[in-house]
């Protein structure tokens, strides 16, 4: 087999066997010189074409373009040429020149990409196992059936041959053959990493592990079936080959078969990955070579979100961050605003995953006057608290569990808006009644500390120094004094940005806490003692009533032995009370010594100073500039009040009277 080029109708493909080709067979732009017989022992069309031509050596054919003429057959060493054209052969030239070395019974290279075509090639030339034993119809077919359909990555790219054999390829049902297959086997593939394995089984990867990143991860299975190879293998990257009407195809059979909402997103977001650019903000162009024009992509983009699974599918920060991409790409294209809500719900449903970078959407609208888009973070709020109410409502006796679980995300999401407010406070077309909308959106218990929501705070009026009092008031009504840490209440105490009706709640609670700190520490070392005591005879009282359980029999000694143990902590804590006690009680011994000692020390100064230098420029000046201070002769008199520890021994008197 030999091919030559160029010839007037383009290229000529000749077959050397020694033998003056006797058919010329157009198919494109390429033209086959052959011969009879291998042609008409295998296709039954040929066959028919051949022998009609034969017998009408003058006959009528259309010609590529579609119009009629006849058209002589030259003589040529006294041999009738049978000129024969086939338009819109299936698979083109390409496929006929392997159905042709078919014919001649060359061996040929059968794969998952030219299955499809030779099958639609020999349906074509009616090359059938009735016509000619082991025909091309039953050899593609078999390896369909036994090599290509049973693997996921060659069934996808069988589906891939399909797109440019329409509708022929969906008559003979092997599109739909493709998608079942490609459905079945994903629905046995490993969702448990987001992403893409990138270790293919058949490189000789374990089938139970996945590498990921550099580490080893147990495969984990929906179902627990066996994957049969299309676990490991990176299918995701085929899915780039498909055109977007495929995909689609593809993508409702799987949900149709209620595959795994997990696998479906991953499908999606992948095959999203590969067309549009800036999802990822790490590359921002995309992995196919060929970017559609933005209408391409809107539709796209609308066939992604719309069959994405409204249910939280992973508790992945890459997933969130994925969504949040094609959120800012979506802001771009201007799809349907049904479309961005659906996203923006869906983002919302996994709210706490997101980090303070995703939040920062740039304001791509002339609308908004502020650098990043806050009312969409807005709404995204609003459709997390739609949800978490939703959960709170719907939560029975039994699931207590969960509430937990609730919890942490309401506190995950709280500490994510304060950041977000503390990063947009510094715009200057950031109004007041916004900030102020965003902060109250999130309920009290969202917030353990108010420490994030008062720095947030500090920010807006510092960039913003020309707001009214009244504003400034409003903003600064946001925080709750008495949730603010004692690091706080310090810092807001010396803030000259606040209003003066904030700096006084400040320090009014930051007395308060100073307060009921020494109250709660002086408390617990007074019932120390008597504390120990009612330790002590419980403790006797647990041990015996324990005894009398092992005797009864009823297994008491357990809950004996669990006594004892609480006891021995309270001893303990108890212990390091008075230790403290002590170490209090030493240090205020020693300064009541230091007392008395500069207490004679100033007597006898007094008395060595003569009575007419007692004025002004008397001892006391050198001391007050020494010390930065003024203070009465008597610094500290130990006798006059009772020092804290004879206090606290005369409450303890008291108590035991």
């Amino acid at each position: 087999m030999a091919s030559e080029k160029p010839s007037s109708r383009g290229q000529a493909w000749f077959c050397t066997t020694g033998l003056p080709s006797d058919v010329v067979i157009e198919v494109d732009d390429m033209t086959f010189h052959l011969h009879k017989f291998p042609l008409m022992s295998k296709s039954r069309k040929l066959h028919e074409l051949i022998t009609e031509q034969e017998t009408n050596p003058t006959r009528i054919q259309r010609n590529s373009e579609g119009a009629e003429g006849e058209e002589e057959i030259e003589e040529e060493d006294d041999q009738h040429f049978c000129h024969l054209s086939l338009p819109d052969f299936p698979g083109g030239s390409e496929a006929f020149e392997t159905a042709a070395k078919f014919c001649y019974g060359v061996k040929i290279e059968l794969s998952s990409s030219n299955a499809v075509p030779l099958r639609c090639a020999g349906d074509f030339l009616e090359m059938t196992e009735e016509y000619s034993k082991d025909n091309l119809i039953s050899k593609t077919e078999r390896l369909l059936a036994q090599s290509v359909l049973k693997s996921l990555k060659d069934s996808i790219k069988a589906l891939k041959s399909c797109e440019g054999l329409m509708p022929m390829a969906d008559t003979l049902g092997i599109v739909e053959m493709c998608i079942e297959a490609i459905a079945t086997r994903a629905a046995s593939a490993d969702p448990s990493l987001f992403g893409w394995p990138v270790v293919s089984e058949s490189a000789g990867a374990p089938s139970s592990q996945a590498l990921w990143s550099g580490q080893e991860t147990s495969s984990r299975r929906k179902g627990g079936g066996a994957s049969r190879g299309a676990t490991a293998g990176s299918w995701f990257e085929e899915l780039g080959l498909l055109s977007l009407t495929m995909f689609k195809r593809l993508i409702f059979e799987m949900k149709d078969r209620d595959l795994s909402s997990e696998i479906i997103e991953n499908c999606l977001i992948f095959y999203a990955k590969q067309f549009i650019p800036g999802i990822s903000r790490s590359s921002r162009k995309p992995s196919s070579s060929t970017i559609p024009s933005d209408n391409e992509q809107r539709e796209l983009i609308e066939t992604v979100i719309a069959n994405l699974p409204q249910e939280k599918t992973s508790r992945s920060s890459t997933a969130t961050r994925i969504l949040f991409g094609l959120l800012r790409t979506a802001n771009i294209l201007n799809p349907s605003e049904e479309c961005k809500a659906a996203l923006e719900k869906k983002i919302g449903s996994q709210l706490e995953e997101a980090t303070l970078d995703d939040l920062l959407i740039p304001s791509y609208s002339y609308l908004n006057e502020t650098l990043y888009d806050v009312d969409c973070v807005e709404r995204i709020l609003g459709y997390f608290l739609d949800g978490f109410e939703e959960r709170s409502a719907s939560r029975i006796e039994g699931e207590d569990e969960n509430s937990g679980v609730r919890s942490a995300a309401l506190m995950l999401v709280g500490k994510l808006i304060d950041g977000y407010l503390s990063e947009i406070a510094s715009d200057a077309n950031l109004k007041p009644e916004k900030f102020y909308k965003l902060a109250v959106a999130l309920p009290d218990h969202a917030r353990l500390f108010d420490d994030g929501l008062y720095r947030a705070i500090d920010v807006y009026l510092k960039a913003h120094p020309w707001r009214t009092e009244e504003e400034r008031e409003k903003i600064c009504s946001l925080m709750d004094c008495q949730k603010l840490t004692l690091e706080a209440c310090a810092h807001a105490a010396q803030n000259e940005r606040l209003p003066l009706r904030a700096v006084v709640q400040v320090l009014f609670f930051e007395q308060l806490q100073l307060r009921q700190a020494i109250a709660g520490t002086l408390l617990a070392a007074d019932v120390g003692p008597a504390g120990a005591e009612g330790r002590e005879a419980n403790r006797q009282q647990g041990e015996q009533r324990g005894e009398e359980e092992r005797d009864a029999g009823v297994g008491g000694g357990a809950r004996a032995v669990g006594g004892t143990g609480t006891w021995r902590v309270a001893v303990r804590e108890n212990q390091v009370l008075r230790l403290d006690m002590d170490s209090m009680r030493s240090r205020v011994h020693e300064l009541e010594r230091e007392c008395s000692t500069m207490k004679r020390e100033i007597e006898k100064i007094d008395k060595a100073v003569p009575p007419g230098r007692a004025g002004g420029n008397g001892w006391r000046n050198p001391l007050t500039k020494k010390f930065g201070c003024k203070f009465k002769t008597q610094v500290c008199d130990s006798h006059e009040q009772p020092s804290v520890v004879q206090a606290r021994k005369g409450r303890a008197h008291r108590h035991h009277e």
